[in-house]
């Protein structure tokens, strides 16, 4: 399955940016991808540049690690809990509170890539473990249609924008 396979009927529109940022590549294969990637993305970010903010009230390089953990792991519970129970409703989830209370700062690199790595390994075992059927399942997570496949492929979009947001603003 490919990211190019995604109905616009799957996800809420404002996921379409995630979505897009995909190449074309298996969803499995592009989660893979992305962790290799996101892996060497931080480790070659300067140590001087770990805490930086752009903006004050931004989050910091370090920070913005912990928010896609923390996002994946959110989003891969509503993979979860469609895949299960399709047609439920699940809340959302505040990033700004998250990120808030997340002590990214205070951590080492080499954890927080830890971290990464071991909820990429299991969200990649979880998407593994799908079958075609459950991958087209769906239920609404924050009031919003979002299907399993979709979920997927958000992540790897969610990723990829936030890498060229630290590209872009804090390097």
């Amino acid at each position: 399955m490919r990211s190019t396979e995604i109905k616009d009927t799957e996800y809420f529109p404002y996921y379409k940016q995630y979505i897009n940022l995909v190449s074309k590549l298996p969803l499995i294969e592009a989660l893979q991808l992305g962790s290799e990637q996101t892996h060497q993305f931080f480790n070659s970010i300067p140590a001087s540049k770990l805490h930086y903010q752009y903006d004050a009230g931004k989050w910091t390089p370090k920070e913005i690690l912990l928010h896609l953990i923390d996002t994946e792991r959110v989003f891969c519970y509503r993979a979860l809990y469609f895949a299960r129970n399709e047609n439920s409703s699940i809340e959302g989830f505040d990033e700004n509170i998250f990120g808030a209370n997340c002590n990214a700062n205070s951590r080492d690199l080499k954890d927080l890539l830890h971290e990464y790595k071991s909820v990429r390994e299991a969200t990649l075992t979880f998407f593994k473990s799908l079958t075609d059927q459950d991958l087209r399942k769906g239920g609404k997570a924050n009031n919003n249609l979002l299907s399993v496949r979709a979920i997927g492929f958000i992540i790897c979009g969610h990723e990829i924008h936030h890498r060229g947001v630290i590209e872009e603003r804090y390097l």
